[in-house]
């Protein structure tokens, strides 16, 4: 329960901010090319808070549903308008005027992100090296070459210090084009190798984002001992007796070394009891468990309620530390928002026409998941978070679906060409369409959440 709240709070928070950005992009432009706002609302449905600006008259809500948010500007076809205000009424501006201020949301989305991306490139991103693990035999990684201890240094032209930018640069090249991809690489014993990741093979990956297990390639992790570490009070390993710092050395007489052989062994056991051994300070112990059952996925799995104790500087040499200076991080910035963006237009693309799975869909479900593990890791990996779904909403509202930002700039350029705005009736019709399109695709987003909820 406690997760839930934490996860739901960090959504909304998220929502919140982003949703923030968003209409402040319309609410500044609209103001700054002399249109009046009616109001400034976050969220929908009934007031919060309200507050009523004494110079502007503008109204200032925050209201219950935080699902959206929106800029009410004057405009005669919502309401009369005295004949003294009508050149601040939206629909008497010029088109350029208009399509700057509807065009401005998605454009401060952008612009979040990669101020974001600026802050973390300059304070200094942290990541996981990109190092090879292991490397599935007769996988598209094996027959390149790829071998265990091998470092990832590019794809393409595309640095990747980090794990995070290797999986980036494979998605974004391999959605690019079928040609062979060449990645470079340092292998185990130093020297800088070329391996090359057949176009063919590529082209034959199921379009999902495990991209790094379709490719057969498993992230090196250090080997983490057998130590017990926080336990849960009142679960298998606290009733057997079980301590923190107690390293377990075999499991029902079989020797083990590593946290994962225990993992395995006690999921194994679902119900059954089990015998380790344990060595607490020169003592050596012999304590029986009773792993309890529990559902993982479609199959029952045994657990005692027992985290491992990873030591100090375990990770020091699988770590790395992305810092550039103020100029450069700027160029990174752009660079990595421009990248993403034109990745989720091929995602979308590719999902349109059948070739990308639908397991690309996120919906509140999984972001609201996703924001609450986030914000338990750190304020860096939230903002980085935020980074990812504010482009993701930018590259959303400027898709020409009408009800949509980009269905408004649609009709715009449908009136630049045309020379008149379309007709009332037009429009409405295309709204009722967006409505159905956009309804569609949400109960697709949930559909994908719960059918992952479900296993």
């Amino acid at each position: 329960m406690q997760d839930f709240l934490y996860a739901a709070g960090s959504f909304i928070l998220a929502l919140a901010i982003l949703i923030a950005v968003h209409e402040f992009g319309h609410f500044w432009v609209a103001r700054k090319l002399g249109v009046k706002v009616l109001r400034f609302s976050i969220g929908f449905g009934r007031s919060l808070l309200r507050r009523v600006g004494t110079r502007d008259g503008t109204e200032y809500v925050l209201a219950a549903i935080p699902l959206g948010g929106y800029v009410k500007m004057l405009d005669e076809r919502e309401g009369p308008v005295t004949a003294d205000e009508r050149h601040l009424a939206f629909n008497r501006q010029r088109l350029w005027k208009r399509f700057a201020i509807v065009s401005a949301g998605p454009l401060f989305n952008f612009l979040f992100a990669i101020l974001v991306y600026w802050a973390v490139f300059v304070s200094g991103d942290e990541g996981t090296r990109a190092l090879v693990g292991e490397v599935a035999p007769e996988s598209v990684a094996a027959e390149a070459g790829f071998a265990p201890g091998d470092e990832l240094l590019a794809v393409a032209d595309r640095p990747t210090p980090t794990w995070e930018s290797a999986v980036f640069a494979l998605m974004a090249e391999i959605l690019a084009g079928g040609e062979d991809l060449a990645v470079s690489v340092r292998d185990d014993s130093g020297l800088r190798r070329v391996r090359v990741l057949s176009g063919d093979a590529l082209a034959g990956l199921p379009d999902d984002p495990a991209i790094l297990s379709n490719l057969g390639l498993s992230p090196a992790r250090p080997a983490l001992p057998a130590l017990i570490g926080e336990l849960s009070p009142g679960e298998p390993a606290a009733q057997a007796g079980l301590q923190p710092g107690d390293r377990v050395v075999s499991v029902n007489g079989a020797p083990i070394e590593l946290w994962g052989e225990l993992v395995e062994a006690v999921r194994a056991h679902a119900g059954r009891p089990v015998s380790l051994e344990v060595e607490r300070g020169t003592e050596l112990l012999e304590l029986v468990v009773l792993p309890r059952a529990r559902q993982l996925g479609d199959r029952e799995v045994g657990f005692i309620g027992a985290a491992a104790q990873v030591p100090q500087h375990l990770f020091d040499e699988y770590r790395t530390e992305v810092r550039l200076g103020p100029v450069a991080a700027m160029g990174a910035a752009v660079g990595k928002t421009v990248d993403m963006s034109l990745l989720m237009l091929r995602v979308i693309g590719r999902m349109l026409v059948g070739k990308a799975s639908v397991e690309n869909l996120s919906g509140p479900i999984s972001i609201a998941e996703t924001a609450g593990k986030t914000a338990s890791v750190g304020l860096v990996y939230f903002v980085k978070f935020l980074a990812v779904v504010s482009i993701s909403l930018g590259v959303l509202n400027l898709l020409p679906i009408p009800i949509l930002d980009g269905g408004h700039l649609l009709y715009f350029a449908i009136e630049a060409i045309k020379g008149s705005p379309l007709s009332e009736q037009a429009q409405l019709q295309g709204q009722r369409v967006g409505l159905a399109l956009l309804i569609a695709l949400m109960t697709l987003a949930f559909y994908v959440d719960i059918s992952r909820l479900l296993g």
